[in-house]
C-alpha cells in the first residue's frame, strides 16, 4: 500500500495503480489532467461530489483566505452559521438533532464519537460490522475490520507486523448479499440478532457505515441495529463519511431508515472536497447528556475559515441545483448497467450499490487472508486497464474489489464512458479466470 523511492523523498500511497500510480497536474469537472498528456474521468472519488475547480467552491475558498487565523476556542460567527446551515439543510431541521461539532476530518471526528461514548456509557469496548471502515486514527482505526487498513507493515513474503489494539472490538453481522449479484445473506435469518444483542450488551456504541468494504446494508438492517443498541444501553452511531451529501441519493443515508441515531459523523464531501474536514452531529437527548459538563477534546484547526466556507458553498449549491436528489434518479440506470456487466463478465463475483456509488468484487482470495505479498493485485491491474480506455476507476486497496462512484455532475454519456471503461478493465480479469491464474 505504501512505498518510498518512486516518488524521491515523499513517502507515497498509491490505491489504484500502486507506484505506477500517474502524476494528476490539474482536472477540471469530472476530469483528470496527468502530466503525460492523459484526460481521464474521475470515476471512484467520493471526496469530489462537485467535481473539480468547481467555480463556486473556488470562489468560496478564495473568500476564505482573507479571513484571520482562527483556532476551536474562539467565538465566530461564520462556524455558528455552518453549523445551523448543515442542520437546517442536509437534516432539514428534524427536531433531533442537538448540534454540531467540527472536525479535521471523519476519522477524528469518529474518533472523538467513539471515545465520547465510552465516557458517556462507562463501558469500553465497541461494536461495529463486518467488513467496516472507520478512519485510519485512534479508535476510528481499531473499528477498522478490514485486514489492508489495519495501520500495521507487511511485506512481499506476506510477513506482518500488526500495532496492538487499544481497545476491544466486537464484530457484528452485516448482509453481504447483493441487488445485482452475490451470495448468501448472513442476517436473512433472525439468529443473527440474538448475536449482536449479546456483543452490544457490553458495548459503549455501535458503529455503522453504508458502503465500505461493498456492504450496502438495507434500512430495515439498521433500524433491528437501532432498536438493539437502544435496549442494550450502547449508543448507535452512523457513519455518513461515504454517502452523506447525496451519494446514494438524498442528503443521508441513515435518513430511509425510521430509526435516528445519537450521532452522525460525516467527513470527505462535506466540503465537496475543497478542504479536509470532518464533522459530528449530536442527538438532543445526548447534548442535553453533556450538560453541567466540560468536554474535554480541543483542536487548533478544527471549523477552519476554509474548512467552513466550503462547507457553505457545498451545502448551498448542491440545494440550488438538486444534486443531492441526483444519485437516486441514476440508480436503476446504474443497476441496469452493471446488471450487464456481471452477466459479461465470469470475472465478477459480486456487484452491490446504490445510487452513484458501486462495487465490483471479482473471483479470487477471500478479503480476509489480504496479507500485503501481492505487488500488483488482480483489482489494480483491472483498474490500470481500465483506464486505457479512458476512466480512472479505484480499488480501495483490496485485492479483488473495485468501486465505482463519479461526480454526481456526471452526464449520462460520462457514465457510459466510465461503464465501457470498467467492460475493457474486466477482460483481463475474465482471462485469468479462465486460465486459473
Amino acid at each position: 500500500m505504501t512505498s518510498g523511492g518512486a516518488t524521491g523523498r515523499l513517502l507515497a500511497t498509491g490505491l489504484t495503480h500502486g507506484d505506477s500510480t500517474p502524476r494528476v497536474v490539474g482536472g477540471s469537472g469530472v476530469w483528470f489532467e496527468f502530466e503525460d498528456g492523459r484526460r481521464l474521468i474521475d470515476a471512484s472519488n467520493t471526496a469530489a461530489p462537485l467535481g473539480h475547480r468547481h467555480p463556486e467552491m473556488v470562489e468560496a475558498i478564495r473568500g476564505a483566505a482573507d479571513a484571520p487565523v482562527l483556532n476551536e476556542g474562539w467565538g465566530w460567527r461564520e462556524r455558528e452559521d455552518a453549523a445551523a446551515d448543515l442542520i437546517d439543510i442536509a437534516f432539514g431541521g428534524e427536531d433531533w438533532v442537538g448540534a454540531v461539532r467540527f472536525f479535521i476530518s471523519a476519522s477524528e471526528a469518529n474518533d472523538a464519537a467513539l471515545a465520547l461514548a465510552q465516557a458517556l456509557t462507562g463501558r469500553t469496548p465497541l461494536a461495529t460490522r463486518t467488513r467496516a471502515y472507520h478512519g485510519g486514527a485512534g479508535l476510528a482505526r481499531e473499528m477498522t475490520i478490514q485486514p489492508h487498513w489495519h495501520g500495521g507493515l507487511a511485506s512481499a513474503t506476506g510477513a506482518q507486523r500488526v500495532p496492538p489494539r487499544s481497545t476491544e472490538v466486537l464484530e457484528i453481522p452485516a448482509p453481504t448479499n447483493a441487488r445485482i449479484t452475490g451470495g448468501v445473506d448472513p442476517t436473512a435469518e433472525p439468529g443473527w440478532a440474538a448475536d449482536a444483542a449479546a456483543k452490544l450488551a457490553r458495548s459503549a456504541a455501535v458503529i455503522l457505515d453504508y458502503s465500505q468494504g461493498g456492504v450496502y446494508h438495507t434500512p430495515a438492517y439498521q433500524d433491528t441495529v437501532a432498536a438493539l443498541a437502544r435496549e442494550a444501553g450502547a449508543l448507535w452511531i452512523a457513519d455518513e463519511t461515504v454517502t452523506g451529501f447525496g451519494r446514494t441519493g438524498g442528503w443521508l443515508q441513515f435518513q430511509k431508515g425510521e430509526s435516528r441515531p445519537d450521532i452522525v459523523t460525516m467527513g470527505k464531501c462535506i466540503c465537496a472536497g475543497a478542504a479536509p474536514a470532518g464533522a459530528m452531529v449530536l442527538s438532543r437527548d445526548l447534548l442535553a447528556q453533556l450538560d453541567g459538563t466540560s468536554w474535554q477534546t480541543y483542536s487548533t484547526f478544527r471549523a477552519h475559515p476554509i474548512a467552513v466556507a466550503a462547507v457553505r458553498a457545498h451545502l448551498r449549491v448542491s440545494l440550488r441545483d438538486d444534486l443531492f436528489r441526483v444519485a437516486a434518479e441514476r440508480d436503476q440506470g446504474m443497476v441496469d448497467r452493471l446488471t450487464k456487466v456481471a452477466a459479461d463478465h465470469p470475472s465478477v463475483a459480486r456487484v452491490d450499490g446504490r445510487g452513484l456509488h458501486w462495487t465490483i468484487e471479482l473471483h479470487g482470495p477471500d478479503w480476509h487472508d489480504w496479507d500485503g505479498s501481492e505487488a500488483a493485485p488482480l483489482a489494480s491491474r483491472v483498474s490500470a486497464r481500465a483506464a486505457e480506455a479512458g476512466a480512472m476507476i479505484a480499488t480501495s486497496g483490496e485485492r479483488t474489489s473495485l468501486f465505482v462512484a463519479p461526480p454526481l455532475i456526471a452526464s449520462e454519456a460520462e457514465i457510459d464512458l466510465i461503464v465501457e471503461a470498467l467492460d475493457h478493465g474486466l477482460e483481463l480479469a475474465d482471462e485469468e479466470v479462465g486460465t486459473g491464474t
